[in-house]
């Protein structure tokens, strides 16, 4: 009964008419953490094309869930802004990892490795089986679901612009709007970037904040990175 308490809660719409057209603004429970903590999924407009930004898969890199919430704020106050685009947010994928400051999730499995690519590692860390986890499970779910044209995942500590898949131009455009170098860094085994980008062969950039930018409030971390997510939306 809470759970379904949240979702009706959260799943109320707003929408916005502007010279664009009407946007809706709308947050939904997704799914749920081995602990039960509610994994929030929030949608902006109306547009033909599906995009999602993921922060805060692993716990440990905190930085991504105040970037990511000022870009929903950023949406909020600016509807028509990207007219062609439905974006989706969530801004903490792994809510146990992050209550604990914890990289795995509660079951100590290392979401971003629990992916069906070709290249996963069944491992006690990587978990036993793809999709072993409910986080892995709900962002597999989601993107089958939205099939977005391009996805961002929001990391730390390696201060670059990372892709997957035919993500090069994207990732270029973002790079001239930040002090942030682009680099392939490699398709990981069991990633997100391995399972979207190689297999599903949707572009998908990582946004590799520096370890530092955890000591920064939200609005200082969208005058840094704020205006990469943006040429991503105008892309």
């Amino acid at each position: 009964m809470k759970k379904l308490g949240l979702l009706l809660l959260f799943s109320m719409p707003l929408v916005i008419f502007t010279g664009c057209q009407s946007r809706v603004f709308r947050a939904e429970v997704e799914g749920y953490s081995v602990e039960s903590r509610p994994i929030f999924m929030h949608t902006f407009g109306s547009g033909k094309e599906n995009v999602l930004i993921i922060a805060t898969i692993h716990g440990s890199e905190p930085a991504g869930e105040p970037l990511a919430r000022e870009l929903m704020a950023y949406m909020e106050k600016h509807p028509g802004f990207s007219c062609k685009h439905k974006v989706t947010v969530i801004p903490v994928a792994n809510p146990d990892g992050l209550t604990r400051s914890h990289r795995g999730n509660r079951n100590g499995i290392d979401l971003n490795r629990n992916f069906p690519a070709e290249n996963r590692v069944n491992s006690p860390r990587y978990g036993q089986q793809a999709l072993s986890e409910p986080e892995s499970q709900v962002l597999y779910e989601l993107i089958n679901r939205l099939k977005p044209v391009w996805v961002i995942s929001i990391h730390q500590p390696l201060a670059c612009i990372d892709y997957d898949g035919p993500g090069e131009s994207l990732a270029n455009a973002m790079a001239l709007r930040c002090d942030l170098p682009v680099k392939k860094l490699g398709s990981l085994p069991g990633s997100l970037g391995s399972w979207v980008g190689n297999e599903l062969g949707v572009p998908i950039m990582t946004l590799e904040l520096r370890k530092e930018d955890s000591e920064l409030s939200g609005s200082a971390l969208w005058a840094k990175y704020g205006p990469a997510l943006l040429a991503a939306l105008q892309y």
